[in-house]
């Protein structure tokens, strides 16, 4: 099976930026890190780009592999952990004004 076609960064940028996102941003993330739960000031959308991670939110806890999409409502709690290569995702932030 072949790795979905997710496009440039630029093309997910202006995306976030027509879609009313004030930020678009790459993350990388080590292999094997661990955020335990928190939350952000600002709404996320965000696509797995490379390597893979699981997000814990409300009870559930997806794995997201290149691809995947995720969404975090500001102030939603959350945890996060990176697989054994890391991952790198894009994400379109919403910050409050």
């Amino acid at each position: 099976m072949s790795a979905p076609d997710i496009g440039s960064f630029e093309d997910f940028s202006t995306r976030a930026r027509q879609a009313g996102f004030d930020q678009a941003l790459v993350r990388h993330w080590e292999p094997d890190t661990v955020l335990t739960e928190h939350a952000h000031g600002f709404d996320a959308d965000a696509v797995v780009v490379e390597g893979t991670m699981w997000i814990s939110c409300d009870g559930q806890t997806r794995h997201l592999e290149r691809g995947d999409r995720f969404f975090l409502s500001r102030g939603t709690l959350h945890a996060e952990r990176y697989g054994p290569t890391g991952a790198t995702y894009w994400v379109a932030r919403h910050n409050p004004r």
